[in-house]
């Protein structure tokens, strides 16, 4: 098993602009990008990739910690928009993650805190994003009945 702080990807160009990334498990994700404006292409495009990377990375500690205060979620799903610079490189100046849990019995202030800690302690993609990088987020909570 590799070293955690190490992590490997491997990309390979497939034509085109499209690439299929493989890490050291051999799970796979395919990046693309459309060779002119209004072209096909298939693929998330790599700034997508980014943000579906954060997603991942805060959800995986959001749901750790949520079970961890034995909170019953039964369902999470992040929902990210950023907003990129004009010019090149186009790096993110903000992003906004919106948290949609599902559940019963939630409190959304141990949610909150979940989140907090994620996004300010345990998520790596977070950390790793520019300091020019704005991160905000909301929380909606939607009440299962109990059957």
């Amino acid at each position: 098993m590799p070293d955690q702080t190490t992590i490997s990807v491997s990309s390979t160009w497939q034509g085109g602009m499209k690439f299929s990334a493989a890490d050291e498990y051999g799970h796979t994700v395919t990046s693309d990008a459309p060779s002119e404006d209004g072209a096909p292409f298939d693929g998330l495009k790599p700034p997508a990739l980014l943000l579906a990377a954060l997603a991942g990375c805060a959800g995986v500690d959001v749901a750790a910690i949520s079970l961890k205060q034995r909170q019953a979620v039964t369902g999470l799903e992040i929902n990210v928009t950023g907003k990129q610079a004009p010019d090149a490189p186009w790096g993110y100046q903000e992003i906004h993650m919106e948290y949609v849990l599902k559940g019963r019995g939630l409190n959304d202030k141990s949610i909150s805190r979940a989140i907090e800690l994620s996004e300010t302690r345990y998520c790596s993609v977070a950390a790793s994003l520019s300091k020019d990088c704005k991160l905000t987020n909301s929380l909606r909570i939607i009440e299962e009945a109990t059957g």
